[in-house]
């Protein structure tokens, strides 16, 4: 039997940092004005201290401009001379309490234009910097100041990802980001992703729709993971626009690592279930799938999450809704093991425990003995796999949970939005 439990992801709020970025250059605002060192909310230029020629610094967005578009670049311009430094720094979080990031950028070859590398933090406030150099040799600089575009509800995009907080995690979890609303701007996002691994991995970035119809983003290994290898996930996500003006607001970081390597085998045609460790079988047992009307998936599945106790209604699977059917079911399930979003678990079934080992008549889930139920519950982790073979029913989706391993490391390059 199985279940469907849908749930909204909530948007994952990651800290950032402020923004002070000291590079090559800077850039600012300023206006031509002659000025003594003050820049009156305009601009200004010249020598601390002592008078000097105008500013000859431009910078875009210009002077006190608000609703500034945050995927929009910070650009600073010298034609006439040398930028020296340039900063970009918050005036404080943002107008819904978001730390704003660290605004980066860099000098063209002949430093007279500095351009920021990556996005802003919505409804914030900046202030630019810069100082330069004229053609005469004399000092120059410049400050403005704009504000980002403050967003409504209605402009949000939320994003959780997958996995998080130093987690130890199953060979077969991937790199998951799953959005809340619809992203059409799939390569801006990709683009600010980046995986780093310890030993260093072959994979790629795979874009998928889920059972439950969000977008989300996999960065998959070509193979496996081996245990103990180390993955950071860097996401400057912080003002991309997904499309259709709905922003991301934080950036996401997040490091975790890989365990054991433990792989399970599901004969549906002998009834069994072997579970490996490292390589090594260490239990096979009997085991009872799904029945001929509601077969077992075949294919690569992953653990998504575990419950000791779980409400099982065949009602909520759009099965069965009234009693007087053979196929309903109402019962509460001990040693829960999810392995797809459309609701397929490892579970003790000791109502069909005649059956384990004979004949497959579960509707969909992978029944068992309650202690082995139990046994295998104990040392299940997120990401371990489930491979099922034997089945009369197709494999399942990439969507549907993880279900990435079923595609070939070429098909799954090909899913990236850059490939």
């Amino acid at each position: 039997m199985y279940r469907i439990r849908i749930s909204r992801p909530r948007a994952l709020a990651v800290p950032a940092v402020l923004l002070a970025v000291a590079m090559g250059a800077t850039a600012c605002g300023g206006h031509d004005s002659k000025s003594s060192g003050s820049d009156n909310g305009k601009g200004g230029a010249g020598k601390p201290g002592s008078a000097s020629s105008a500013s000859q610094i431009s910078v875009t967005p210009g002077n006190s401009k608000s609703g500034v578009d945050p995927a929009s670049p910070v650009k600073v311009t010298l034609a006439d001379g040398t930028l020296g430094s340039v900063t970009v720094t918050a005036a404080g979080k943002s107008a819904d309490g978001v730390t704003p990031v660290e605004v980066t950028g860099a000098l063209d070859a002949a430093k007279h234009t500095w351009t920021s590398n990556r996005t802003m933090t919505p409804g914030t406030g900046y202030t630019v910097k810069a100082t330069g150099t004229d053609s005469s040799g004399k000092p120059t600089q410049a400050t403005s100041t704009f504000t980002t575009l403050t967003l409504t509800a209605a402009k949000v995009n939320g994003v959780t990802p997958t996995p998080l907080n130093n987690a130890v995690v199953g060979v077969g979890l991937p790199v998951s980001l799953q959005f809340d609303k619809p992203v059409t701007n799939k390569a801006a996002v990709e683009k600010a992703l980046s995986i780093t691994t310890t030993p260093a991995v072959k994979g790629s970035w795979g874009w998928v729709r889920t059972e439950t119809g969000y977008d989300r983003v996999d960065w998959r290994p070509d193979e496996y993971w081996k245990p103990n290898t180390k993955i950071t996930l860097t996401a400057k996500l912080s003002g991309i626009d997904t499309g259709d003006g709905r922003y991301l607001r934080r950036d996401v970081n997040d490091t975790f690592s890989v365990g054991p390597s433990r792989i399970s085998y599901v004969d549906l045609k002998a009834h069994t279930m072997r579970v490996t460790e490292n390589g090594a079988t260490v239990k096979t047992f009997k085991i009872s799938g799904g029945k001929p009307s509601f077969p077992t998936w075949n294919g690569q599945m992953v653990v998504i999450s575990k419950q000791s106790t779980i409400r099982m209604t065949s009602s909520s699977v759009g099965i069965a809704t009234s009693k007087d059917s053979s196929d309903f079911y109402d019962k509460d399930v001990h040693w829960a093991v999810n392995i797809t979003l459309s609701g397929t678990f490892t579970h003790a079934a000791p109502w069909n425990a005649a059956k384990m080992g004979v004949e497959n008549a579960s509707h969909g889930c992978i029944g068992m003995n309650t202690d082995d139920a139990k046994w295998f519950f104990d040392r299940a982790v997120r990401g371990d796999l489930v491979i099922t073979s034997g089945s009369t029913r197709a494999t399942v989706d990439k969507g549907n949970g993880y279900g990435d391993w079923n595609l070939t490391a070429d098909q799954w390059h090909a899913l990236s939005a850059l490939a």
